[in-house]
């Protein structure tokens, strides 16, 4: 299944440069199949970078797919990585806690 391979792949990216607290829901609202959250090991905005690149790098070489789209790679608070099937959110911990979407995910549509 090629979502599978580009969920391994973008798992892989993130592990990688040491991406934090991973975790895969699937997408209530069915606008992507699956939606992937990270926190960034570090609070500095390159590491967020880093981990982008990293996505970019083994999605392209492991699953021949490249994002339709990021957002927010200029503060680096939270990037957004859209793959069509499925969504990437790499955030700072704080962020992440702020804007709390594992719970929003939880609750019905």
């Amino acid at each position: 299944n090629e979502t599978k391979v580009l969920i391994e792949k973008i798992t892989e990216g993130i592990q990688e440069k040491k991406g934090k607290n991973i975790v895969k829901q699937t997408d209530k609202h069915r606008r992507h199949d699956m939606q992937i959250l990270c926190n960034l090991s570090g609070e500095l905005s390159q590491p967020g970078i880093a981990i982008v690149d990293s996505i970019k790098e083994f999605t392209r070489k492991g699953a021949g797919t490249k994002p339709s789209a990021i957002d927010g790679q200029r503060n680096a608070e939270w990037v957004a990585m859209d793959f069509s099937d499925v969504l990437v959110h790499v955030f700072l911990p704080e962020a992440r806690n702020f804007y709390n979407l594992e719970h929003l995910w939880q609750m019905p549509s």
